[in-house]
């Protein structure tokens, strides 16, 4: 019964059903007074009240049971009257027919009620939401102007942005918010004749606040018409931009400034993703490679690579991004480029790398080396020149020396040549001996006379520059040979102490022996005139991998003012010396991947170390 009752909507508080009841049986005491009246006629029509009295309610379950009530009421003054069944059965169908509309009525009048109930109750949520917007829209001024474009309403955000509190500014026309020269020329009025127009008025302009300071303002009129189409105000919404306009202005100007640099920078400029595809093109590298920039972005920039690179480009970025070990990111690199007519040309290649939020960019710098190449092979090919020309200045001192050394064999060859002559005009067994040991010294003087000749010219020729593996002693005693002519005669003795491990060597061997015969011949012109004149050579093994070769006399030493400029080019301690034998000295040991110094000697002197590279020690088979 209580589940019929509930799906009945007869489930709310008693009081109504109660009253519903008490209304039946006060129209039930109405009918029995009236009863000498009416008799039986009529027995339903009283009851319609309590029924229509019960639905005003508004609770459709009290009206079902003033309903059923009243039926049973009616029905019982309806059965006094057994002769006229049918006309008491109409009466109780219209009895029911009434209530039924009487019910239905009272269910659209609450549907009515309900429904603008609800509105109601929307329309103060939706006004007090849109309050709370408003005020919580701080960094916005939100106001309201009346048809004339009076200020009716303003938030928090306006008081805040424009300085006026509500009751300050409230009635006051929009032009207060404009600069004087726009104010007077009427511009307030006409913007919001344009948002009547338009729709909508949007600007950004400077605007006043309540302390005279001005901003520049995104500002937005929007006119509220009523359903009539009369207009009914303009809703008004201010933004200060300023800061994001400066922000944006400099910006700007950073990036035209930053395109700019790239557009004039020598080298050029190349930026790929992950997947090598090419998504910037600077100026410098269109002119480098003769593409323009919209040939190449989208494309891999493997196109700029001659082979093997090419082929192997996407390889080495996904290795990089699998195993994180950088090969040329954050290093420069020696590579060859291709340009669009198919020609090759060295360039630098520095890679950088940018990771973001959204993805991982990769930055090519790349400057041209032709220029730098072609320079270096001439500044190169100058270098031999200028050594070359060294070695025949230095031939050129020793030319004296050179002579009388050459003429003391040449000398012997033609004092012999007599003897021999003489000798022949007699005959016998001890003139054959004798001849035989004449010519015997003749050969041994022939033979020194054209190894000097021949050492003169392996170290004049010009030649090319070829490292080779040289044994060192051997080295030191051929440079010798040419750099102590006439040591004897100037009263120089010499000293050689080679370490046997120091040897061999990675060097060029004419030029090492033209920096010995250097250091040599200087040794013996700073001992002139000392009372002891000593010459030491000797090696000396560093490490597994560096010879130390050093050259030491008991001269009188380097003058301090002249040692910190000693290996620099045109300076001397000579009179007449060009200052570039010391210079070309360490160009070509420093070629050779060593250093060269020169320290006080111990008991006086000088002496010049440096020193050379071994040759790779072979891999154990």
């Amino acid at each position: 019964m209580k589940q019929v009752v509930r799906q009945a909507g007869i489930g709310g508080p008693a009081l109504p059903y109660a009253v519903a009841a008490l209304a039946v049986a006060g129209a039930f005491l109405v009918r029995l007074l009236l009863a000498p009246v009416l008799g039986h006629r009529a027995p339903f029509l009283i009851f319609v009240a309590p029924v229509l009295f019960a639905m005003l309610q508004g609770q459709r379950g009290p009206a079902l049971l003033a309903g059923f009530l009243s039926l049973a009421a009616g029905l019982a003054f309806a059965a006094h009257e057994p002769g006229n069944v049918a006309a008491s059965a109409v009466e109780a169908l219209v009895f029911v027919a009434v209530c039924w509309g009487i019910g239905a009525m009272g269910n659209r009048l609450a549907r009515q009620q309900r429904t603008a109930e609800d509105e109601a109750e929307r329309a103060l949520a939706t006004g007090e939401e849109l309050r709370l917007l408003l005020e919580g829209a701080t960094r916005y001024a939100i106001f309201m102007l009346d048809p004339e474009g009076r200020v009716t309403s303003w938030n928090s955000g306006a008081e805040r942005m424009l300085g006026w509190r509500e009751e300050e500014i409230a009635g006051r026309p929009l032009s207060v918010f404009y600069p004087r020269d726009d104010a007077e020329a009427g511009k307030a009025a006409a913007d919001l004749e344009r948002a009547r127009a338009d729709g909508r008025f949007s600007e950004e302009a400077w605007k006043i606040r309540k302390d005279g300071s001005e901003f520049l303002a995104d500002t937005t009129l929007t006119p509220l018409t009523r359903t009539s189409g009369d207009a009914r105000g303009y809703a008004a919404v201010v933004h200060d931009v300023t800061e994001r306009r400066a922000g944006e202005r400099a910006l700007e100007k950073r990036e035209r400034h930053l395109q700019s640099i790239l557009a004039t920078v020598p080298d050029a400029m190349i930026v790929i993703d992950e997947q090598g595809t090419m998504i910037s093109f600077s100026a410098a590298a269109e002119r480098l490679f003769g593409y323009v920039e919209d040939e190449v972005l989208g494309k891999n920039v493997s196109m700029l690579m001659p082979n093997p690179d090419r082929d192997r480009h996407d390889a080495y970025v996904q290795r990089y991004l699998e195993t994180g070990v950088p090969r040329i990111i954050g290093t420069g690199r020696i590579v060859t480029g291709l340009r669009a007519d198919g020609t090759t040309f060295p360039m630098k290649l520095s890679v950088g790398e940018a990771i973001t939020e959204e993805q991982r960019l990769f930055t090519g710098f790349v400057q041209d080396l032709t220029e730098r190449t072609e320079f270096e092979a001439r500044l190169e090919q100058m270098k031999a020149e200028l050594i070359h020309v060294s070695r025949l200045s230095a031939m050129g001192t020793m030319a004296s020396t050179l002579a009388h050394e050459l003429n003391q064999p040449l000398t012997a060859i033609a004092t012999y040549a007599e003897a021999a002559g003489t000798v022949l005009e007699q005959q016998g067994p001890e003139e054959r001996e004798m001849l035989r040991e004449i010519f015997t010294e003749v050969t041994g003087q022939s033979l020194r006379a054209g190894a000097i000749v021949r050492r003169l010219r392996d170290f004049v020729a010009r030649g090319e520059t070829a490292k080779t593996v040289e044994d060192l002693p051997k080295v030191i005693n051929e440079a010798s040979a040419l750099a102590l002519v006439g040591s004897r005669e100037s009263g120089v003795s010499v000293q050689f102490a080679y370490d046997p491990d120091a040897t061999p060597v990675l060097v060029d061997r004419v030029q090492i022996q033209q920096v010995l015969i250097n250091l040599m011949r200087n040794a013996m012109e700073a001992m002139e005139g000392c009372r002891e004149r000593r010459l030491s050579v000797r090696t000396k093994l560093l490490d597994p991998e560096t010879v130390q070769v050093s050259v030491a006399d008991t001269g009188a030493g380097i003058a301090p003012e002249i040692r910190e400029r000693l290996f620099e080019a045109f300076s001397s301690t000579k009179s007449s010396g060009m200052g570039l034998g010391l210079s070309i000295c360490r160009t070509i040991i420093e070629a050779h991947g060593g250093r060269i110094r020169a320290l006080e000697a111990e008991g006086g002197g000088t002496e010049f170390q440096f020193t050379l590279v071994r040759p790779p020690a072979e891999p154990a088979r």
